[in-house]
């Protein structure tokens, strides 16, 4: 029995009956999570203030750590069995404080679904010296995780959800420049590193995680409308990425692709509680399901088509998921030790 998902052994849709049309209300139906633990990421706006909603409704205790706790307590003003603290994953310190804070707590930890993401940004650094579309959709990630381990081996039944993208599509990681160092800073391959880098570090995780009862998955949520990911994109940017027309409207094809925010966070929520998942980690999951594969071995057929839907192999690869641990924790200076 194959047990990783090494090179997408995986990577096979498992027949769920869910789709790009269905919501957090169709995938959490019939699952109660009374007891449960979860931190939400960026929790407090898009994506992520809808898993936090579907998953504080169904019974859980949600932890949404914050980059602006004011505005966090507003958006989430009157939900249920929610808790805000600070986090800012451009500041390695406050990751520190914010995991110390948990871990001292001595609570289990169910679910950590890592979705706080940016997108679209010009170049800038975190407090570490890492490009920040890197040290946001990864990098701190990979250290939250590492941080709050011992509460997610503590669950004996935890999750780990990385909130990933089809924008992996636009680039495999750089092992030899990511900080863009020596090479002209490009927003697109930058956020597409990122993302490789997310379903890599799922595929490792759930590699070495699983004898501890820990399961790590990675999602694409698709492209969705009504959020904040786009504040910091120019018109001529997404002119170039063939969304608008060169009057500025968007295309109607675009348009029409477009999920509202409940379908955008049914993967998400799918990932973290599906029952169909217990016994299969380290998968790429896109609406509603585990995603095909979009393999270098053009023997192996798919119906995943480039830039539309699909996981690239590159981004599941083994040889790259531990060179991109074992570079992390030099990046990082945090040993990841299971």
């Amino acid at each position: 029995m194959i047990q990783n998902n090494y090179q997408g052994a995986l990577q096979h849709p498992i027949g769920t009956g869910f789709n790009a049309q269905s919501t957090t209300t169709d995938v959490i139906k019939g699952i109660h999570l009374d007891g449960r633990i979860a931190i939400v990421t960026g929790g407090n706006a898009g994506i992520g203030l809808e898993t936090t909603k579907t998953l504080a409704a169904a019974g859980a205790t949600v932890i949404v750590p914050a980059r602006d706790v004011e505005k966090a307590k507003k958006n989430l003003e009157g939900i249920a069995n929610v808790e805000i603290e600070a986090m800012d994953f451009m500041q390695p310190a406050s990751i520190d404080a914010f995991a110390d804070k948990f871990i001292a707590s001595k609570r289990p930890l169910h679910l950590l679904i890592n979705n706080a993401g940016i997108m679209w940004v010009p170049f800038r650094k975190d407090d570490r010296g890492i490009e920040s579309q890197l040290a946001t959709n990864y990098i701190g990630q990979f250290h939250l995780t590492a941080k709050l381990w011992p509460a997610l081996k503590q669950a004996n039944g935890a999750r780990v959800v990385n909130v990933s993208s089809l924008g992996h599509h636009m680039s495999p990681f750089n092992f030899d420049d990511p900080n863009f160092q020596h090479s002209t800073y490009e927003t697109l391959q930058a956020y597409g590193q990122s993302k490789s880098a997310s379903n890599l570090f799922a595929v490792e995780l759930d590699n070495r995680a699983r004898q501890y009862n820990v399961r790590a998955y990675s999602v694409h949520p698709g492209s969705i409308a009504g959020t904040e990911l786009a504040r910091e994109a120019s018109v001529e940017l997404f002119k170039k990425m063939g969304f608008l027309d060169e009057q500025g409207n968007m295309r109607p094809e675009v348009l029409a692709s477009l999920k509202t925010v409940l379908q955008g966070a049914a993967t998400t929520v799918w990932a973290a509680t599906s029952p169909a998942l217990d016994t299969i980690g380290g998968v790429y999951c896109e609406d509603g399901d585990i995603a095909e594969l979009i393999s270098s071995d053009p023997s192996i057929p798919s119906k995943a088509k480039l830039h539309k839907s699909g996981v690239q192999q590159y981004s599941l690869d083994e040889n790259n998921a531990k060179r991109l641990w074992n570079l992390t924790e030099s990046m990082t200076g945090i040993r990841f030790e299971l």
